[in-house]
């Protein structure tokens, strides 16, 4: 018998606060850029050890980080003075047997190709830019050893916990779909001088939404600081129409707020070269930026561990991807306004015999809601593989 505990919510509910703050980076943010090279280095290595071994060997890779370059942005045009530098560092397994893998250069590549995807450069100017290195303590697997663990439940390699919560409040919701909307390759084909670094920061003060955004704008199609301002100008109505669709009140919403309507020149307004705030001071760590849903929410319970890098068996990792499985799943049952999931491994044990599995709600039937979120979240636990599977497919964003 799995530990599940269900029991009621009694604290104030986040939508009946007076105030709620909610915040997204968005995915040319130094943070996740950190995250999203980790986790593509760890989906990348757990791909070849299933294709060659038919298990995820041991890996962490969750140990990142961004040293920020320069840059000298110029209206119409800029150029790189120094690379970014991105460390990818932890642990892999590197030999089975006589076996060797190619760790660095699985990782390496592996990177490359998420910075092309989701940042929009070529190969060619990914080695103008950056600067990508790898460093790791390497380890070995026992072939027999490997053998006699295939089909069995994995064990927890840590004790950790993972945290989550459903529904999303109107704040939560807003700032994730504004964030991936202005991130959007739709978005960028009409505003092309729009970078990929960007972030939402959503305040709730009773009804009322103040909205303040960074967003970096590519130096390559901004002519003058009267033209940014006309530019910037025709992307705030673009977004104010996107709102409209919320229904929500916007008392404000502010783009770009240090930028000095009176500047004379590119050095008091967001002009970026590479549309990265990384070219230019602004450095990055694994784990400091979105949590598995997305946001970062400090009005609610939150795991600060980092999910991105880690193997499917770190419970830092799988945990915290379960917990937001069940609380989403929960959250959207009827009659459910409000609840929280708090997963905890033992170190030792099955993955999927948790020390505990806690559960708080707050529903119009509480017996009933019960009832359910203890069924949602034994299937969960019960279908383990699958979601580990899952992970190593990319199909959850962990960021």
């Amino acid at each position: 018998m799995r530990n599940i505990v269900v029991s009621r919510l009694k604290s104030r509910p986040v939508e009946e606060k007076e105030v709620e703050i909610v915040e997204r980076k968005g995915i040319g943010h130094p943070d996740t850029i950190c995250d999203g090279l980790s986790e593509a280095a760890s989906l990348a290595l757990s791909r070849y050890y299933l294709k060659r071994f038919g298990e995820v060997l041991h890996h962490n890779l969750d140990k990142g980080l961004l040293v920020a370059g320069r840059a000298k942005p110029e209206f119409g045009r800029g150029r790189i003075l120094k690379k970014i530098k991105i460390i990818i560092a932890g642990r892999a397994t590197d030999r089975v047997g006589r076996i060797r893998i190619p760790v660095r250069r699985i990782v390496r590549e592996a990177a490359e190709e998420w910075i092309r995807k989701n940042l929009g450069f070529s190969k060619n100017k990914i080695g103008k830019i950056f600067e990508v290195s790898v460093d790791y303590q390497s380890g070995a697997e026992n072939l027999s050893l490997m053998f006699k663990r295939k089909n069995r439940t994995a064990l927890a390699n840590d004790t950790s916990f993972g945290v989550a919560h459903g529904p999303f409040s109107r704040a939560e919701d807003l700032t994730l779909r504004l964030a991936d909307f202005i991130n959007s390759p739709g978005l960028s084909r009409r505003f092309p001088f729009l970078g990929k670094d960007i972030k939402v920061m959503t305040l709730r003060k009773g009804e009322r939404f103040y909205l303040t955004l960074a967003i970096a704008f590519l130096s390559k199609y901004i002519r003058s600081v009267e033209d940014y301002f006309g530019k910037k100008e025709e992307l705030r109505r673009e977004i104010m129409g996107f709102l409209a669709r919320f229904k929500l009140d916007i008392a404000r919403l502010d783009i770009n707020s240090s930028d000095n309507p009176k500047s004379k020149d590119e050095s008091e307004i967001y002009l970026t070269y590479t549309g990265l705030s990384a070219e230019e001071g602004d450095d990055g760590q694994v784990g400091r930026g979105n949590r598995v849903s997305g946001l970062i929410t400090p009005f609610r319970p939150m795991s600060m561990e980092a999910a991105a890098g880690k193997n499917i068996n770190h419970s830092g990792k799988l945990y915290q991807v379960l917990s937001f499985l069940i609380a989403r799943e929960i959250g959207r049952t009827r009659g459910v306004e409000e609840c929280y999931v708090k997963l905890l491994s033992e170190i030792g044990k099955p993955l999927d015999e948790p020390q505990m599995a806690s559960i708080e709600i707050r529903a119009k039937d509480f017996s009933k809601a019960k009832e359910r979120a203890f069924s949602i979240c034994n299937k969960y636990f019960g279908r383990l593989k699958n979601v580990q599977k899952d992970i190593t497919e990319g199909k959850y964003q962990l960021f």
